[in-house]
């Protein structure tokens, strides 16, 4: 049931948000507004944060906040505030740690009771419409919150100071600093082989979720070692180690993680057989059973895992993937016109339906199929007249259960002939599926994850040949510095903030380019520690991809104005967001907060520590590397606890302590063959220390490079003889230049090497 006035919601930009505007409950967006009222009133507040794309936040509404009842229970005594956590990550952070405090789970819906100046004292997530399951009903959670705020007022008040006290001091990385060491790499790697599942890949038990910061960290060190065994005499490529090798090579150990990984997630349910794209996460081990949401951040960083490890092991399928992957977000992540990622993709239609478009019953599969299709299709993808799905048994996820041999042996037809009618019936499936009702595509368009959607693109073109995907990610990233990024000092603040003062600030970078709902009123929403570090660092590989300097520059101003703006220069590293303009902070947002761990997405100080690094081998400012340097240890103490979970800090510390190897090819007039077999040798291997790129002759002076390379490649006599040659440099040193691709290869193996 829904009311036909609107709340509040109805002025409201984010999707999550906009969605609530029919409902009987009286919302608030975060702000001023609201707070002032809780105190005015001296009424508890009552906190939902959740997102557009979360499959329990839509029960939840259409269970609780849709029913009059509810309604009217938390509109006498709550004063009702709901957050997007897309667009307000830094609130749903620091709330998801507080209720982990009380209750000892997180997740959305997070459903959290506030003291009227925003102290959280009591929450959960998901709360029933009625009692069960060892819940009680959400009706029986309102009225008893309700009478302890009346009537046990120094209690709840006293539980709202132990709780944030609790949060502030989880937050604190204060104290925790030391020496930075490759030992963490060590310990990333102990923690990946002891979680692994030797049996369907990927870490812990159920439910699943990819780990791609940890993959991308042990495919680098996989394909570090694997090098070095090659380079040391014969090499078994497929088996990670020498002929005949008694003891399973450490190189071997990492193959068999990462490849084992990489091929049961891709034939597994959580990835979407017939459009291609990752779903979030299984709730199975066996990757069978997705949650159905997709979303950019995801496919973004696994995208380049799959590009990653097709560099490493040389596996077409795993290159097949990551062309698949573009091919999804091609068609259903991307503004086509304007440039930009979207968001992510809904689970669900209704409440009823738990990834009803994705999955398939037999019936349906035979009825769009012919009689050899559906055959080949049941056996391949495990359809059956009982699926995997609860609340309808006859619905299948499709995953891969028998491989093309298996099935040609099985029916008596050739390999080819299967591979045929499996391509026949991909296609019929995913053209019926279009005409089901799709779920909802949240267009917002996020700078922080634009940017790593942009990285993602620019590494699959370099390594895949894919001009494409190379163009569209630029077109993206130019959107975000053209619309989202503000050089001069103009802030924009949130509306939980008052004015700004008038003096000049630092550049601003928002967090949001564009919102879903074209109706919306567009407001600027500031950015956040891992927007700045993002964009940066997809700025830097847009320079590595063209040689536009522009990009260069970018990447140097946002560098900056993220240092200004985040960067705790007494016991360094950055918090997350930045204090309210006036001092005042509302609720727990004053928390300092200092991102470490990877959760999902990669954390805001390990990508800031990059960004810093990068830009100081290219201007060989020493000042970027110390701060680089302090951001690290300042973590130093506490990394190794996280395991996997700092996998991006560990890839920080191995920018920080390995040499920086950058190969420069310059593709002279009419030599443009050549310039292709030197650049294919640039970027055939994986490494996180080598970076590639490639210029003209005429590109090659000192107005198109940064500082470090303007130094040496400016000035090479050879820019003038027509013909094409790669400069092989490491550290602050630069080899004499080659033309020949084979002597490159032998080079840059020796020198990636001595990197180490």
């Amino acid at each position: 049931m829904t009311t036909t006035t609107l709340n509040s919601l109805a002025r409201a930009s984010s999707a999550y948000l906009r969605s609530a505007m029919h409902q009987p409950i009286q919302w608030h967006e975060w702000g001023e507004e609201a707070f002032a009222l809780a105190q005015r009133e001296n009424k508890p507040m009552l906190l939902d944060i959740g997102a557009v794309w979360c499959h329990w936040c839509h029960v939840m509404d259409r269970e609780s906040y849709d029913d009059p009842e509810v309604a009217a229970i938390v509109n006498e005594h709550f004063i009702a505030v709901k957050v997007d956590r897309d667009e307000r990550p830094d609130i749903d952070s620091r709330y998801q740690a507080a209720v982990s405090a009380v209750s000892g789970q997180g997740g959305w819906p997070l459903t959290a009771f506030l003291t009227p100046d925003g102290k959280p004292f009591y929450g959960g997530t998901y709360f029933p419409p009625n009692d069960g399951y060892g819940r009680p009903s959400f009706k029986r959670v309102l009225v008893s919150i309700a009478n302890a705020y009346k009537e046990k007022n120094g209690d709840v008040m006293e539980q709202a100071k132990m709780v944030e006290t609790t949060i502030a001091q989880n937050e604190s990385f204060a104290g925790r600093s030391g020496r930075v060491s490759a030992g963490i790499i060590a310990a990333i790697q102990k923690s990946a082989f002891s979680m692994f599942d030797a049996q369907h890949g990927g870490f812990g038990q159920a439910p699943k979720f990819p780990h791609p910061a940890a993959l991308d960290l042990l495919i680098e060190r996989y394909a570090k070692s694997a090098a070095a065994l090659r380079s040391a005499g014969p090499f078994d490529f497929a088996q990670g180690r020498q002929p005949g090798a008694a003891v399973p090579t450490n190189a071997e150990q990492l193959r068999n993680v990462i490849v084992t990984t990489l091929e049961q997630m891709a034939n597994g349910g959580v990835y979407d057989q017939l459009a291609g794209g990752f779903h979030r996460y299984s709730v199975d081990e066996h990757w069978v059973v997705p949650h159905f949401e997709k979303m950019c951040y995801d496919n973004s960083e696994l995208l380049k895992n799959y590009v990653h490890g097709y560099q490493a092991t040389g596996s077409e399928f795993f290159a097949s993937v990551a062309r698949d992957i573009i091919r999804w977000m091609d068609e259903w992540l991307s503004d086509r016109e304007r440039g930009g990622f979207y968001a992510s993709q809904d689970a669900d239609i209704n409440m009823d339906d738990d990834g009803d478009y994705f999955t398939w019953t037999l019936a349906e599969a035979r009825a769009v199929l012919s009689e050899e299709e559906a055959q080949v299709a049941a056996l391949h993808y495990d359809i059956n007249e009982v699926g995997e799905m609860h609340h309808n048994p006859a619905k299948n996820v499709l995953f891969v259960r028998a491989s093309v041999e298996e099935i040609a042996r099985r029916m008596s037809l050739s390999a080819g002939r299967v591979q045929d009618l499996l391509a026949s019936a991909r296609k019929k499936m995913y053209a019926a599926r279009l005409q089901r009702p799709t779920p909802y595509i949240d267009k917002t368009v996020y700078v922080g994850w634009n940017s790593m959607c942009v990285s993602a693109y620019l590494e699959a073109a370099k390594v895949l040949g894919l001009e494409n995907a190379r163009k569209f990610a630029l077109r993206s990233l130019d959107r975000v510095l053209a619309e989202a990024w503000k050089p001069h000092g103009a802030r924009s603040d949130r509306a939980d903030e008052s004015p700004a003062p008038t003096h000049a600030v630092a550049a601003q970078l928002l967090h949001v380019v564009a919102y879903s709902d074209p109706k919306a009123e567009h407001r600027e929403v500031s950015g956040l520690l891992d927007d700045y570090a993002a964009t940066a660092l997809a700025c830097l590989d847009a320079y590595e991809a063209t040689a536009d300097l522009s990009y260069f520059k970018f990447a140097r101003a946002i560098t900056d104005a993220m240092i200004a703006r985040f960067f705790d220069a007494v016991s360094g590293g950055f918090f997350d967001a930045e204090p309210a303009a006036d001092g005042k902070s509302l609720g727990v947002l004053s928390t300092c907060r200092k991102p470490l761990q990877d959760s999902p997405t990669p954390a805001g100080n390990p990508m800031a520590a990059i960004a810093l690094l990068r830009l100081h081998h290219y201007t060989g400012d020493a000042a970027y590397r110390d701060r680089a340097e302090q951001t690290l240890e300042a973590f130093a103490g506490v990394a190794e606890q996280y395991g996997i979970f700092a996998a991006t800090y560990g890839i920080a510390v191995i920018h920080l302590l390995e040499s920086p190897v950058q190969v420069v090819v310059i593709a002279g007039e009419g030599s443009a063959d050549s310039a292709n077999d030197l650049a294919a040798v640039a970027t055939a291997g994986f490494a996180f220390n080598k970076t590639t790129l490639r210029l003209t002759a005429s590109q090659a002076v000192a107005e198109n490079l940064p500082p470090a390379l303007a130094e040496t490649i400016s000035k090479l006599p050879q820019l003038g003889s027509g013909k094409s040659f790669a400069v092989l440099c490491s550290g602050s040193a630069c080899q004499p230049p080659v033309s020949d691709a084979a002597e490159l290869q032998r080079a840059l193996q020796s020198t990636l090497e001595k990197s180490s």
